[in-house]
């Protein structure tokens, strides 16, 4: 039988209000071995991802490894976005075995996780396989995680995928989150985040609106 079309978007696709995105170890040792995408297009991304997630009011779990004695401090363009949030420190490389950031996700209770960070076959993988193994629907934002080369990351995408894992990218994100050009009060948050950090894409919009006043919705 043929189904029947309806204008409604599908439940796979994520809304800002049901999921909890949670950012791992973008933290300078990490970044240092880092070479399956490079610095700055890492830190573009994962500043892009910080934006729209506070912009929308998505509810945010920042955590690092071992700041003080090892890894150093968080990107500044993840925190900037999140003004006086608590950085949730950790000995344990997988974040599901971190018991404060569990409560949090916990208190927090959405049943998707969002995750991005470094390094993507240890600090991602360790989380998505324990949240999937768990009941727990898991997306990964796969070009704002990094890995000590483009092998190691892409086994690593493999490997959740596999398990149940879906990914997606940082622009695709913010656009997932915005979905309807119509929905003029998030508009210029997101044209606005695009324009700044979107690459190609935000050139363009800045392009069109200097140009000629386009206007997608």
């Amino acid at each position: 039988m043929t189904p029947t079309a309806i204008a409604a978007p599908g439940a796979k696709l994520l809304k800002p209000s049901d999921h909890t995105l949670i950012l791992i170890d973008f933290q300078s040792q990490m970044a240092f071995a880092t070479h399956s995408i490079s610095a700055i297009e890492l830190r573009t991304n994962a500043s892009l991802i910080a934006q729209a997630a506070s912009g929308f009011g998505v509810s945010t779990i920042l955590t690092t490894v071992a700041e003080k004695s090892f890894s150093g401090p968080m990107f500044d363009e993840i925190t900037a976005p999140f003004p006086g949030q608590k950085m949730l420190d950790r000995t344990s490389m997988n974040t599901w075995e971190d018991t404060a950031v569990i409560a949090e996700v916990n208190r927090i209770g959405k049943q998707r996780i969002v995750l991005a960070g470094l390094w993507t076959g240890v600090c991602i993988v360790g989380p998505a396989l324990s949240a999937l193994d768990q009941g727990f629907e898991v997306y990964v934002i796969a070009d704002a995680c990094g890995d000590v080369s483009a092998e190691a990351h892409q086994r690593a995408m493999d490997r959740m995928v596999q398990a149940g894992a879906q990914p997606m990218t940082s622009l695709q994100y913010l656009l997932e989150l915005q979905r309807d050009w119509a929905r003029g009060e998030t508009y210029e948050l997101t044209t606005g985040i695009a324009r700044k950090v979107g690459g190609a894409y935000g050139i363009g919009i800045n392009y069109a609106k200097t140009m000629f006043g386009a206007h997608e919705g």
